[in-house]
């Protein structure tokens, strides 16, 4: 009896299905063959699912670098210059803008509210950046600036995982995870993405934006530290030496392939993988990681100081992973919802600091990355998830001491440097005050079929079988148009 159980406790859909050779079990199986030889052509090796794998067709970039900052930064205070808007600056909000709209916190007629800072123009090609950004005018001319996003998400989850999943919902897996399964990485002993966190706390989406959704597990970001172990627990126990080490995980892969012969579960494979990944980044993360080593003149360039944490570390050591052949890397840095309900997101008190943690950082790895020629062959991102309204914020329909601006997704701004892209160039346009696109508008998907045209990889037949759907980074349907205009 104890057998018949046994049996029955094991027996997985996956082993039904392949038992069956009539009726409905065989005609799943064999679509789901079906899916599996139409995805065939571009599945990695499962034995060694990092790869490098060649792209559909010659890439501008071979690395992304991508800088979210969680919360959604003012574009009205750093990159739209817009003088009109002062015109109306204490007046009530015109009612066209308010009817039919939805908004996180603002109740009735607000004010208008006017940029709080200064602009200028900056390089050969005279972009307009505020007076909080004087580090990253230095190198001006590197940036395509994108001044027409627009998103359909007003709040920060559903918004954070539509530009980094392509979806709102849960489930779905991130861009870089994407890159890794089409690309794999050129370092094996390294991840081939992987996420770095500062301002305090991860994104209001979790750690869903650097998941692998329905893509094997192998892919899904690797969250490293720039204080302490770079991984927790990848050093070994203490009484556990390299040799017993590898003896253990030469145990444990015989084990996991024998699981894996026995019930073709892929998650076994990935498990193996990732052990092996550890084993192997024991010998080359500890050294990636430590920017201790870097020159004195490199970490003033930054602000980095050697074991803290913070947004400058993470910048230096996205250039030490990429230089090493990582092939993803992002950093998130949280603290840009200034809604004005406080004095910690204030438009006044508070965006100035964040502005200056990321401000000198951002601009020396530009500037690293060009000076060492990485620059043409990485893509640097930088941007939120949706942009801040040009009326006050309200909360309750009161005005407290404090300014700040709501949520707003009709229209925001985001920076691309190198990996291909045109330098010194503005894409998009909005109207006098900031409020609508009225020029070339940006939505996420189109973003992100830029991203993997530029990577060398087709965003409308890069795909992935799940759920009797071929899955893509961009949708389901062509709507997603790649960005011609902004590639060199």
């Amino acid at each position: 009896m104890s057998d018949r159980w046994e049996l029955l406790r094991n027996q997985t859909r996956r082993y039904f299905l392949r038992s069956c050779s009539v009726c409905l079990g065989g005609l799943a199986l064999g679509e789901f063959l079906g899916y599996a030889a139409r995805a065939a052509a571009q599945e990695p090796s499962a034995a060694n699912p990092l790869a490098p794998r060649r792209p559909h067709f010659a890439p501008k970039a071979k690395r992304v670098i991508y800088l979210h900052m969680a919360g959604a930064p003012s574009q009205l205070e750093l990159f739209e210059n817009k003088p009109a808007l002062r015109k109306y600056d204490g007046q009530p909000c015109p009612q066209e803008l308010l009817e039919g709209k939805r908004f996180a916190f603002i109740q009735g007629v607000p004010q208008m509210l006017a940029g709080q800072y200064e602009f200028r123009r900056h390089g050969e090609s005279g972009l307009w950046l505020s007076e909080l950004l004087p580090h990253l005018a230095t190198v001006a001319d590197e940036l395509t600036v994108i001044r027409s996003m627009t998103t359909d998400q007003f709040n920060h989850a559903p918004a954070q995982l539509l530009m980094h999943t392509g979806n709102q919902r849960l489930g779905y897996a991130s861009i870089g995870a994407w890159a890794t399964y089409g690309l794999g990485t050129e370092n094996q002993n390294l991840p081939g993405f992987v996420v770095l966190v500062s301002g305090g706390k991860t994104p209001d989406a979790g750690k869903s934006v650097w998941g692998s959704g329905f893509l094997p597990a192998v892919y899904q970001g690797v969250q490293c530290r720039s204080e302490g172990e770079p991984v927790l627990y990848l050093n070994d126990p203490p009484g556990i030496d390299r040799e017993l080490r590898r003896t253990t995980l030469d145990a444990l892969s015989d084990l996991n392939r024998l699981q894996y012969e026995q019930f073709g579960d892929p998650d076994t494979l990935a498990r193996l993988g990732q052990y092996e990944l550890a084993f192997r980044m024991q010998m080359e993360a500890p050294e990636a990681m430590d920017i201790s080593r870097e020159p004195p003149a490199v970490l003033e360039a930054y602000g980095a100081h050697p074991g803290k944490m913070g947004f400058a570390n993470n910048c230096l050591l996205a250039r030490r992973l990429v230089e090493r052949g990582v092939r993803y890397v992002q950093l998130f840095d949280w603290g840009w919802d200034h809604h004005g309900n406080n004095e910690r997101t204030d438009l006044r008190y508070d965006l100035p600091r964040k502005v200056a943690e990321i401000d000198r950082p951002v601009a020396a790895l530009v500037r690293d990355l060009r000076e060492r020629g990485l620059l043409e062959e990485t893509l640097v991102i930088w941007g939120g998830e949706f942009g801040r309204t040009p009326m006050r914020e309200n909360r309750g329909g009161n005005y407290g001491p404090y300014i700040g601006r709501d949520h707003h997704p009709h229209a925001f701004t985001i920076w691309m440097a190198g990996g291909g892209v045109k330098r010194g160039f503005v894409y998009g346009a909005t109207d006098d005050i900031g409020y609508y696109v009225v020029e070339n508008p940006v939505r996420p998907h189109d973003l992100q079929a830029t991203i993997l045209t530029l990577l060398g990889l087709d965003p409308y037949k890069f795909r992935y079988p799940f759920q009797g759907l071929d899955q893509r980074l961009i949708g389901p349907t062509d709507e997603a148009k790649v960005i011609r205009d902004l590639i060199a």
